[in-house]
C-alpha cells in the first residue's frame, strides 16, 4: 500500500426517511489521505453505485467551511475530531490506517432525519425569519464609516456574525439547545446601532420561536462552544439573556399601562 493510502472501516447510519427506523451499515474503503472527509464519502458512494446499491445521502454545498451544510457526527463529535474545523475541511490524514469511523446524523428532536445523514435544519431558518434582520436603511458601501462604532464592539459583532448555522452546537448539547446559534444572531445585530431599533422585539421573537421549534434548555455545559467550528463564544448567550430580561421587563411594563 502506498504511504498516502489507508484502509478504513466505516459504520454509516442508514435511514430511509423521517418515520423509518435506522441502523449502521458497515463498509470498507481504501482512500488517499489527501482527501477531505466528504471526498472519502464520494468514494464510498462510487463503490455503492458500482455494486448497484443505493448511495449514502449526505448534505454539502460549498465544501469551503462557510455554508454550514456538512452537518455530520463523526466518532461521536459534530464535524469530527479537529477543533475549529467543519466536516468538509476535515482531511483523512487525521485518521489512522485500519481505523473504524462511526458516521451519524445530528441527533435532535428539532432536526428530524430526512434520509441517512441528512437532517432538516429549517428550524434555524424560522428562527432567523422571526427576527434576525434589521428594517432600517443601512445605506450603501460609502456609508460604512458614517457611524462611529468602538473597535471592541465591532469586533464582538463580527465574531458573532461568523456563525454559519451548521447546528453543531445543537448536536453537541446534551439538551439539544439552540442557545448558542440564536444568541449569536441576536448579538450580531443588538451590538450594532443599526440593530438597536428593533432589539427588544427581536430577542423576544427569536427566543419564542426557538422554544416553539422544540430545542432544549441551556444548562451551561459548554459543549456548544467547544464543538463550534467557528469558535462562537458563550458570551453571546449572556448577552442574549441580558437582552431578553430587559425586553421582557419593558414588554410587561407596556402591557400594564
Amino acid at each position: 500500500m502506498a504511504h498516502d493510502e489507508i484502509s478504513l472501516t466505516l459504520k454509516v447510519w442508514r435511514q430511509k426517511g423521517p418515520n423509518k427506523s435506522g441502523n449502521f451499515e458497515t463498509h470498507s474503503v481504501k482512500i488517499n489521505t489527501h482527501m477531505s472527509f466528504l471526498e472519502m464519502l464520494d468514494v464510498l458512494n462510487e463503490q455503492l453505485i458500482m455494486q448497484k446499491k443505493e448511495p449514502v445521502a449526505f448534505e454539502h454545498d460549498c465544501r469551503e467551511g462557510i455554508c454550514g451544510s456538512c452537518s455530520l457526527v463523526i466518532n461521536g463529535r459534530p464535524h469530527g475530531p479537529m477543533q475549529g474545523t467543519t466536516t468538509c475541511q476535515l482531511h483523512m490524514r487525521h485518521f489512522q490506517d485500519g481505523e473504524t469511523i462511526y458516521i451519524e446524523p445530528y441527533r435532535a428532536k428539532a432536526f428530524p432525519v430526512i434520509k441517512d445523514l441528512v437532517v432538516d435544519r429549517s428550524a434555524f431558518d424560522r428562527i432567523i425569519q422571526s427576527g434576525g434582520y434589521v428594517s432600517v436603511n443601512t445605506g450603501g458601501v460609502p456609508d460604512g464609516n458614517a457611524i462611529a462604532i468602538e473597535m471592541i464592539t465591532a469586533k464582538r459583532a463580527f465574531e458573532a456574525a461568523t456563525c454559519i448555522g451548521c447546528g453543531a452546537c445543537v448536536a453537541a448539547c446534551p439538551n439539544a439547545s439552540a442557545m448558542l446559534f440564536t444568541s449569536a444572531k441576536v448579538s450580531q445585530l443588538s451590538l450594532l446601532p443599526q440593530g438597536r431599533q428593533e432589539a427588544n422585539q427581536r430577542v423576544l421573537n427569536m427566543v419564542t420561536q426557538m422554544d416553539n421549534e422544540g430545542f432544549g434548555l441551556c444548562s451551561n455545559v459548554g459543549a456548544c462552544e467547544a464543538e463550534c467550528p467557528k469558535g462562537i463564544s458563550l458570551d453571546n448567550i449572556a448577552i442574549m439573556n441580558r437582552e431578553y430580561i430587559g425586553a421582557s421587563f419593558i414588554s410587561r411594563r407596556l402591557a400594564n399601562k
